[in-house]
């Protein structure tokens, strides 16, 4: 099963952004062209010119993340896959197999009335130490399974560290919200859930 990203304005303002950039490179490498061949003519080309490559990436990155769709999570017979972003190729996809899986812990971070608020993450844990620390610990060391800077000096399980490398930000703008993503993969798998967004 994948769960996409729907398209949001925030990316199609991002995109937009990118061409009206784009378009002022061009217009800057027309004035730099048509405009006196002095030094203020060749800086004018020279700074549309970067602008026309730099800004033209960023446009050809938003236009395909757009109207790709690649799945941001895939749930397999075998695993849950998680795509790579969009140009790298599939070759990249990072895959973990249910077997490696020992549970999974439900998690909110940030805080409440700021800007992103707070967000949910899932994290598939891959021990029974991982587990029992997401059952007993305090949130703000939950929070520690989310990060990828965990210096070895915090006192955490082994494997505290690479927590973060299957730790899922769910987005609002899923196809399929937490509880639905859980039952699906315990409909594949019945995995224990840790559900700590509330405490």
């Amino acid at each position: 099963m994948p769960v996409r990203a729907r398209p949001t304005w925030r990316a199609a303002g991002q995109l937009l952004a990118c061409v009206l950039l784009v378009l002022a490179s061009a217009g800057f490498v027309a004035g730099g062209l048509l405009g006196d061949a002095g030094v203020g003519g060749a800086a004018f080309l020279a700074l549309g010119a970067v602008g026309l490559v730099l800004f033209g990436a960023g446009t050809l990155l938003s236009a395909g993340a757009l109207l790709a769709r690649r799945p941001v999570l895939v749930l397999e017979e075998g695993g849950v896959r998680r795509p790579a972003r969009w140009p790298l190729p599939r070759r990249a996809d990072r895959f973990l197999p249910w077997d490696e899986v020992h549970s999974l812990a439900a998690l909110r971070r940030g805080v409440e009335g700021r800007r992103r608020g707070e967000q949910e993450h899932l994290v598939f844990l891959r021990s029974a130490e991982l587990t029992e620390l997401a059952r007993t610990a305090d949130r703000p060391m939950l929070v520690a399974l989310t990060l990828s800077d965990i210096p070895p000096s915090a006192g955490l399980p082994a494997g505290a560290g690479r927590a973060h490398e299957w730790c899922v930000l769910v987005q609002p703008g899923w196809d399929v919200t937490l509880p639905e993503l859980v039952k699906q993969i315990r409909a594949r798998r019945p995995l224990p859930v840790v559900d700590r967004r509330s405490r």
